[in-house]
């Protein structure tokens, strides 16, 4: 329940206290400042308020983004100020230095919710502000503002407005072409019919499963159908996101399942069409689990760069601003976009490749597209890296570390080589997390099946690997050691199930690799909606990357093939149980629990 007290004497023919219902509140009249004050403590604790001038004239949607979005605890548009639970306190303290100083009297003149906006303003208080553009909203002072003011509404369309801005303002080529122009309206017709964008956000996951399913069957027919409804699972897809800004239904629980979602159900795809090609005796998991190694690399690429240098001091470089300048160029904007392969071009090309080709031919060109897109981009990053004059925080080194997903046997070596980390150069630690990594991998590649030497290398890989987070991660390259340690980690994996030449490996370490993979986007989310990294009994009880990887290692030299098959399947389910269980259970609770409401807007790639 949201309660809206109404201040001042009501105009006549105003619709302000019809508009309000329609948003959902109980309406409060208040005469003048002490009866206002008197009101706002009578509303519990609990629920949203909000102050509303009575002379009020602007469009629903106004007041609509003025006064319901969740994710904020004080929001305000000319005449109107609201607060969620967790801003009452500064609202009626704003309210009550209000009252003091104007003696209670009857409200006239300028608006009581204005004055304590400036009051908040005052005592520093983050109050937000939403972009109206040409909606309006105002407190016209006289009856000739007031006409002028309504002719201004009349003139335009709030719900045209509404439309436009439940699509995102920056979004992939084929995105903004061939989904938006008309997913945005299924995004309306979901909202009037009372649907949730969790409950889009479902049924897409379950599209994409059917999709996967269809692939699975080997079929000319079930991959056409598979090709179909990929596309269907992506319009749905966009049209949570959409209908979550149209209808500002915001929430943590929301932007944590359509974020997991997406990474579930593009490789839950992977896994279809490689059951399918295996049906048609064409084995592609090697090409399936490649897909997904790259793919999640490239995410932890975006992700540990974007950490690195979201609240970095003098961050600039003469790469972002030729970036910058490229952008200015209207063509270059999309071409830019798309040699990325963002989501929705790179499922656009997954759908139309699966109905007209093979899954060898899908992965290959999904391979190709998505090693050239992370090349470009991580090139990028690190030439923006190099040039830029940044000074980075000790949240990012944090966030940074907890990407890194440091088990106790790396963070041991980071103990004891705290010290002399101190006097190595800026770059060691990504180049430590680097040849590491690859000394894991090529050992591992390069040797026979059961032989101890991949053992060897997976020990110096912890050793390295605690060595590259033994000092703060804040030089200019430290951001690589999350992405170097994700690859060094898949990559072994995947290349010791390549070697173990048995039917049932690669599919045991794909959905080894996913597991783990989950816990890895999980810890990203957390992060991004400010819950901190998972607990620490977790990543230990998980053993850390550096763990894990020394873990198959072992378990390669120690056992048969067909053994090393069982062990690996064994191990994808206790991680996947572990993690899914801790993660559902973490995130159901934040959301029961209040935790402040967050729109994912969705990574690019």
């Amino acid at each position: 329940m949201s309660t809206a007290i109404l201040t001042g004497q009501p105009v006549p023919g105003s619709s302000i206290e019809a508009d309000l219902r329609s948003l959902g509140f109980d309406l409060r009249i208040a005469t003048d400042a002490a009866e206002a004050e008197t009101l706002l403590a009578e509303v519990p604790g609990d629920e949203r308020v909000a102050l509303v001038d009575a002379r009020f004239v602007g469009h629903v949607h106004a007041l609509r983004l003025g006064l319901t979005d969740p994710r904020f605890p004080l929001a305000a548009i000319p005449g109107a100020v609201t607060a969620q639970p967790a801003g009452r306190q500064a609202l009626t303290r704003a309210m009550a230095r209000e009252n003091s100083a104007g003696g209670g009297t009857t409200l006239v003149g300028s608006s009581l919710a204005d004055r304590i906006l400036t009051a908040l303003d005052a005592d520093g208080t983050a109050v937000h502000r939403p972009e109206l553009g040409s909606l309006v909203a105002a407190v016209p002072a006289d009856p000739q503002a007031r006409n002028e003011a309504r002719q201004a509404v009349t003139d335009v369309d709030d719900e045209a407005v509404r439309l436009k801005s439940a699509v995102k303002a920056r979004d992939g080529f084929f995105t903004t072409y061939c989904i938006s122009p008309y997913s945005r309206y299924i995004a309306r017709w979901c909202a009037r019919r009372g649907l949730t964008p969790n409950q889009v956000t479902t049924a897409s996951l379950i599209t994409a499963l059917i999709a996967a399913a269809c692939a699975a069957t080997g079929t000319r027919g079930g991959f056409v159908a598979a090709g179909v409804l990929l596309i269907a699972s992506f319009v749905l897809d966009c049209t949570d996101g959409q209908l979550a800004r149209y209808s500002l239904q915001y929430s943590t629980l929301g932007a944590w399942l359509d974020a997991t979602f997406d990474r579930a159900k593009e490789y839950a795809y992977y896994a279809g069409l490689a059951l399918g090609a295996a049906r048609g005796g064409d084995d592609v998991w090697a090409l399936a689990l490649g897909a997904m190694v790259l793919q999640t690399c490239r995410h932890v690429v975006d992700f540990s760069f974007n950490e690195a240098n979201h609240d970095a001091t003098a961050n600039t470089s003469p790469t972002a601003a030729l970036s910058d300048k490229l952008d200015s160029v209207g063509w270059t904007v999309w071409v830019r976009r798309m040699i990325v392969l963002p989501i929705g071009e790179r499922w656009a090309m997954i759908a139309v490749l699966t109905a007209v080709t093979t899954p060898r031919i899908t992965f290959c060109a999904l391979l190709i597209g998505c090693a050239f897109a992370a090349t470009y981009t991580t090139a990028g990053r690190v030439l923006r890296s190099l040039t830029r004059k940044a000074r980075r925080t000790d949240r990012a080194a944090v966030a940074l570390a907890d990407l890194a997903d440091s088990g106790p046997l790396a963070q041991g070596f980071a103990g004891a080589l705290k010290k002399p980390a101190r006097r190595l150069p800026g770059f060691t630690a990504p180049a430590v997390a680097l040849l590491g990594g690859l000394g894991v991998v090529l050992t591992a590649a390069l040797t026979g099946f059961g032989g101890p030497w991949p053992i060897v290398a997976a020990v110096a890989y912890a050793l390295t690997s605690g060595l590259a987070v033994a000092r703060p991660l804040k030089g200019a390259l430290d951001w690589l050691v999350p992405p170097f340690l994700r690859a060094a980690e898949y990559g072994t994996v995947l290349v010791l199930a390549v070697k173990a030449d048995v039917d049932g490996a690669l599919p045991a370490a794909f959905g080894l690799v996913a597991a783990v993979a989950y816990h890895h986007y999980d810890t990203v989310y957390r992060i991004r909606g400010d819950a901190g990294a998972p607990p620490a009994w977790l990543v230990r009880s998980l053993g850390g990357h550096e763990g894990r990887t020394l873990l198959v290692t072992v378990l390669a030299a120690l056992l048969t093939a067909s053994q090393f098959t069982s062990a690996l399947t064994a191990l994808a389910v206790a991680v996947a149980l572990v993690v899914l269980v801790e993660s559902i259970r973490f995130w159901v609770g934040a959301h029961k629990g209040g935790a402040p409401a967050v729109h994912d807007e969705g990574e690019t790639a």
